[in-house]
């Protein structure tokens, strides 16, 4: 299940550096090390508690976490859509992403020019969505001749030509087809084929220095200048400073400036939900891994990330939850006295944290 979300910004805005400690940190397991898979693609574990008490319980060393997977498009500047810069890259690599992350500079740093010569997180965020929004326009004004040939020829559905119609006016208005979406006030889906860029689920990462990383007044400003798509604080530099250390003393480093959990561990959380993807956990002596699988996934189907075998023959799927699990100490035997081991069919609708053993039958093929 490769889904991708692009890392994208002006240049300068710390965006290499955060892919950077993205792509380096390594905490949940050595045996799923973070791994580059082209110089620019990195494959991240998403962070899961819950992993390391199953290990425990059932008594295994191997982790294998679900992974999100980021890949660093070149840095974009006006006029991009018209090819300035490297604007006809970053166009194709946005195509290719699933969603987007958008690194904003909310920090002041007088040895780190920016490219439109001051800060303004806002100026930043509508220099790079004009450039989207503009490539969308093109896009349905070069698709809108054969559209309304088809629509007198009966090809296609007038309310699809309507839709396209109510694409193009959000589009002049300024705005994305994620935030229309994200609002009530457009279905994306009815547009799926024209492969709008601004249709792409956006993540705002806000690159803040150490003092506005306590400042919720700011913060609380910026979120709202970019809802309802989630907004994300962190310091690329102190995140990367945080992959240098061991598990211990990054903890200690995070407690030292007032946060729970590291910001790159938060974007792969964003990251995973943006995507629409959940987790079904597996536990056993070999390994405890947790798969991802899109939302409302049935159980044949989660079945089939597995082994295409096991969705071709599936039976059944024996699930019990991850309370349940843990409240038994991991103890089959106790968790079928107390019922709590569900056996579900081929409508169930896998649910975050069930842990699964499948039932199949390879004759049923």
């Amino acid at each position: 299940m490769s889904l991708t979300i692009g890392i994208v910004g002006l240049p300068n805005v710390g965006k290499s550096t955060m892919f950077n400690a993205l792509t380096r940190n390594n905490v949940l397991a050595e045996n799923y090390p973070f791994a580059t898979i082209e110089p620019n693609t990195g494959i991240v574990p998403l962070p899961d508690d819950r992993l390391p008490v199953l290990a425990k319980l059932v008594h295994t060393e191997k982790i294998v976490p679900a992974t999100v997977t980021f890949v660093d498009i070149a840095g974009i500047v006006k006029g991009a859509s018209e090819g300035e810069g490297l604007g006809n890259k970053f166009l194709a690599n946005i195509r290719e992403a699933d969603a987007i992350c958008e690194v904003v500079r909310a920090f002041e740093d007088d040895d780190i020019v920016h490219v439109n010569g001051k800060v303004d997180p806002s100026d930043d965020i509508e220099t790079i969505n004009t450039e989207l929004i503009l490539a969308d326009l093109q896009t349905i004004e070069n698709a809108l001749p054969k559209l309304e040939k088809d629509l007198r020829g009966k090809k296609i559905e007038p309310a699809y030509m309507e839709a396209v119609k109510q694409a193009k006016t959000i589009l002049e208005a300024g705005e994305t087809i994620d935030k229309a979406t994200r609002e009530g006030r457009f279905d994306k889906d009815s547009v799926y084929d024209l492969h709008l860029m601004s249709a792409k689920p956006f993540i705002y990462v806000f690159n803040v220095d150490d003092a506005e990383l306590q400042n919720k007044d700011m913060q609380a400003k910026l979120a709202a200048s970019v809802a309802p798509a989630p907004a994300i604080f962190l310091n690329a530099q102190f995140e990367a400073d945080l992959t240098e250390l061991d598990e211990a003393d990054a903890r200690e480093m995070l407690a030292d400036a007032g946060l729970e959990e590291s910001g790159l561990d938060q974007l792969a959380r964003v990251g995973y939900d943006t995507l629409g993807l959940s987790t079904f956990l597996t536990a056993g002596e070999k390994e405890v891994r947790a798969w991802q699988i899109h939302k409302g996934y049935t159980a044949p189907q989660a079945a089939g990330v597995i082994h295409t075998d096991f969705e071709k023959g599936f039976i059944k799927a024996d699930i019990v939850s991850y309370d349940d699990f843990v409240a038994a100490e991991g103890s089959m035997v106790k968790i079928k006295e107390e019922g709590k081991l569900r056996q579900e069919g081929r409508d169930y609708v896998m649910q975050d944290g069930d842990i699964v053993e499948f039932k199949f039958n390879v004759s049923k093929k």
